[in-house]
């Protein structure tokens, strides 16, 4: 959006929130807790506006909202009842007079009209301001969250600092700018350093009024006792070492509510999940009775089933906790790295396109580089996929629909529904799972690669840091030490630190060297690392403690991935287990249910030389049988239901381990091979 259109509709909601503001005067009392708690979470998801005026849109929108639902309530109640889809008899059955009855028989089919545009109205209005409402206290909760995940690694970060010899204010201003690894711990240290440059307010008091404004409760306390540090004259250092230590617990204990609150969400999985499969049998029971109709079964596998597990996946990321921040590091004050943004290669190419346009020689030169980039990677697709395996969908997604679409048009596979219940599996192999292979298998592999390239790094960082403290005390600049670990240690982060220190030798920074080796693999934990050493490395080359307090923020986080771990990988088996029984129960109905009634059907059907009474009960059974229910649509419906159950299962297992959708695809292609599998053996 440009900056004018951008402008245009601030200024419009402005204006229906001026429009609206009577109404808000009306209603809500400036006093009242509602507004003086709107005030509070507005503050805390630092949105700089005021409740009245916040309020006053939201009761705009929602208006507008209730508005168009009105209009379509209405409209609905006119079509349903107006032309007569729904029949409207008798109401309330009160015994009244002929007249008075005449007239209500006038008046019903309006009063329900109006009543219907009514409802819709009143609820689209509840939908639109509570929407609005919803969007502070959302933004304040995702806030809090990041705060109490980043905290112990920026008090670490803090007491760094402070062992590096700065002061107070230093400190607030390095943890200000560090919003590239901290972020909203950063943002709230720039609440603070803003306040004191910008309003001549002395830095205790913007600390105060901080503390009281952060969403979350655990920084309100650092900010307050560290107050109390400043104002008593305390030593700095040794308060940010004891709140380090704490932070830390704090993180693990953390940690553990939140896996015992996956392990309660998988119990609720199971049960979840199986539910639909008894709604089918009992929908298939009651259609054999003919009580049931056809439709309930479509909406059952395919709406039920997808809800169900999107509205689990949405369950689980309320408390599922993933590593803030994307892993990058801001390289200020290194041209070439500053000049190549974060995933850069064929669609960035570096320094040049700072200059195309200023002189043909540089569009030259960028014509050369774009092709010599190009051929590096068509030379190794494999590593450009590894590096960034979403891309991988740019091919494979193509030739997926290519597939389809030429076998659709050239008749290989059916295109109508009764072709589809005619050959369930052949139809669904084409639509559904050459997809999934395609796509999937592809994506699964490059993605597995890639993390597994980027886990040797983290796998001997807490181990290497130590080694780097341990050299780094003996008298080792910091240079000295990253070679003598490198040439003490085997592995990807050995080559890395060997590189590092080859670059150092030939002119570049340390700081920068560092960043554009964090860059590379861009692991949130590994920059918050890097950011921690870059900086103390600025004020000395002796930081051994630095880098022990960095060795053991890594080596908790390590302790907190691998508590994860054994307890995700619990998780999903069962998952798993549970996916494999619907499967297995899904398989047995069909089998011993669906195929033994289909063969009794038959007989009934053919026994037309029988006697009678047998021929006429036989054919009674049949009939009750085969006019209530098609075994063919039974037959797809249930393969529909395990493959889409398996998808979902996939993505679910795959969230819960890693908290990353990607991480499911191995677990979809795997469950959903094992579905048609079985399919082909029982279908």
């Amino acid at each position: 959006m440009s900056l004018g259109s951008a402008h245009s509709a601030d200024t419009s909601a402005d204006a229906l929130a001026d429009a609206f503001y009577p109404l808000y005067d009306r209603l809500f009392d400036e006093n009242s807790d509602f507004v003086a708690d709107l005030e509070r979470k507005l503050a805390e998801a630092r949105m700089a506006e005021t409740a009245e005026l916040y309020l006053s849109r939201g009761l705009a929108v929602g208006s507008l909202a209730g508005l168009v639902l009105w209009l379509v309530g209405t409209a609905v109640g006119y079509l349903l009842f107006v032309t007569g889809i729904v029949e409207v008899g008798i109401l309330l059955g009160m015994p009244v007079s002929e007249s008075t009855a005449a007239l209500l028989n006038a008046l019903k089919v309006p009063a329900l009209v109006v009543t219907t545009g009514l409802v819709f109205g009143a609820v689209g209005f509840s939908l639109g301001f509570a929407a609005i409402v919803a969007i502070p206290y959302t933004r304040a909760s995702a806030r809090r969250r990041e705060i109490n995940m980043l905290l112990p690694d920026a008090v670490s970060f803090m007491y760094a600092l402070s062992v590096g010899g700065l002061n107070q204010l230093e400190i607030l201003e390095a943890m200000a700018k560090a919003d590239d690894t901290y972020g909203e711990v950063a943002r709230e240290f720039q609440s603070i350093v803003q306040e004191t440059e910008y309003f001549d307010t002395d830095y205790r008091t913007a600390i105060r009024k901080r503390s009281l404004e952060t969403p979350s409760d655990e920084f309100g306390q650092f900010l307050t006792d560290m107050l109390s540090i400043v104002n008593s004259g305390g030593n700095m250092t040794d308060f940010l070492d004891d709140k380090k230590d704490k932070h830390m617990r704090t993180a693990q204990q953390e940690q553990e509510r939140t896996l015992e609150t996956l392990e309660l969400f998988g119990e609720m999985y199971m049960t979840l999940s199986l539910f639909p499969l008894l709604l089918i049998i009992i929908l298939v029971i009651m259609s054999m009775l003919g009580q049931a109709k056809k439709e309930m079964l479509y909406a059952t596998v395919y709406g039920l089933i997808p809800l169900t597990g999107v509205g689990f996946l949405v369950l689980v990321s309320t408390v599922k906790q993933d590593d803030p921040g994307n892993g990058y590091l801001d390289p200020v004050g290194n041209e070439r790295l500053d000049s190549q943004p974060t995933g850069a290669g064929l669609l960035h190419l570096g320094v040049v396109e700072r200059y195309v346009g200023d002189f043909a020689v540089f569009d030259r030169i960028r014509s050369r580089e774009g092709t010599y980039v190009t051929k590096e990677v068509l030379k190794r697709p494999h590593v450009f996929f590894r590096d960034n395996p979403l891309y991988v969908l740019v091919v494979t997604v193509p030739a997926s629909i290519a597939y389809v679409l030429s076998t659709a048009l050239s008749g290989g596979v059916a295109t109508s529904l009764t072709g589809l219940m005619a050959n369930p599996i052949w139809s669904t192999f084409v639509y559904v799972y050459v997809p999934l292979y395609v796509n999937g298998i592809p994506l699964a592999v490059f993605r597995e690669w890639n993390v597994r390239s980027r886990r040797t790094i983290t796998a001997k960082l807490s181990d290497n840091l130590r080694k780097l403290s341990s050299a780094n005390d003996t008298g080792l600049t910091l240079v000295e030490s990253v070679r003598t670990v490198a040439d003490t240690s085997v592995g990807t982060l050995a080559d890395e630190f060997d590189e590092i220190h080859a670059k150092v030798e030939y002119g570049m920074s340390m700081k920068a060297a560092l960043v554009e080796f964090n860059n590379r693999y861009h692991i949130p934990r590994l920059a918050r690392t890097v950011k921690l050493i870059t900086k103390a490395q600025e004020a000395s080359s002796q930081i051994s403690t630095v880098l022990s307090t960095a060795a053991q923020a890594s080596e908790n986080q390590d302790d907190i991935e691998r508590e994860r771990q054994s307890r995700a990988r619990m998780q999903v088996v069962i998952i798993v287990m549970t996916y494999l029984t619907l499967l297995a129960v899904m398989a047995i109905l069909k089998t011993q249910f669906l195929d033994v009634m289909a063969g009794l059907t038959t007989q009934a059907t053919g026994a037309g030389g029988a006697s009678g009474t047998e021929a006429a009960g036989a054919n009674a059974s049949g009939m009750s049988f085969g006019g209530a229910i098609d075994t063919q649509m039974l037959s797809m419906l249930f393969f529909h239901a395990v493959t889409m159950q398996a998808i979902l299962s996939g993505l679910v297992a795959g969230y819960i381990r890693s908290a990353d959708l990607l991480s499911g695809v191995k677990f979809v292609v795997s469950l959903g091979t094992v579905a048609l599998a079985v399919w082909m053996v029982v279908g």
